[in-house]
């Protein structure tokens, strides 16, 4: 079947090794639209995504989530020029797949653009500690938010990862 949309869902890879050119603002913009349709419980939307670009705070994050990870000295980012935070309102109950489904939709549509992503995690563990917490302040943000993931954006260096086989036993028809 010829259909751009389930091409871009095979042909998505997450990358792991990021060049300094910068994201075109309408392309970021366009993909950050795409990732608000994601569909939610009772359509309560209960994410929001928080764009860093600026080297201060992305360094900020780069050292929590290498602490959490256990290696002080990492860049989980991989030295992505965008890093889109995504939270959710705790006070939602499905709000864990709310944010996961956001998540799938910033990589799709990121594909969809000739932009390379990855799903970062620990963004849990970053915003439940005093430190996130105060990111969330400063920010602005006000409520009960949890972390869902960190949705790296930029393009790849270096040829783009290989395609896996896919495991036989992934599909039951009964």
């Amino acid at each position: 079947m010829d259909n751009m949309v389930l091409k871009a869902l095979e042909e998505r890879r997450s990358v792991k090794k990021y060049s300094s050119r910068a994201l075109e603002e309408d392309k970021l913009d366009a993909i950050l639209k795409a990732a608000t349709f994601a569909p939610t419980g009772r359509n309560l939307q209960s994410p929001i995504m928080v764009v860093v670009r600026d080297a201060q705070t992305r360094e900020m994050l780069r050292k929590m989530n290498a602490e959490i990870l256990g290696n002080p000295d990492a860049d989980p980012f991989y030295g992505a020029p965008v890093i889109v935070v995504v939270l959710a309102d705790k006070n939602v109950n499905t709000y864990i797949e709310d944010g996961s489904l956001v998540m799938g939709n910033l990589m799709i549509a990121a594909h969809s653009l000739g932009v390379d992503s990855c799903w970062i995690h620990r963004a849990r563990q970053e915003f439940e500690s005093p430190e996130g917490k105060a990111l969330l302040e400063k920010w602005g943000i006000e409520g009960d938010y949890a972390g869902i993931g960190h949705c790296i954006l930029g393009y790849r260096e270096g040829d783009a990862p290989a395609v896996r086989p896919r495991k036989g036993n992934y599909i039951y028809k009964v």
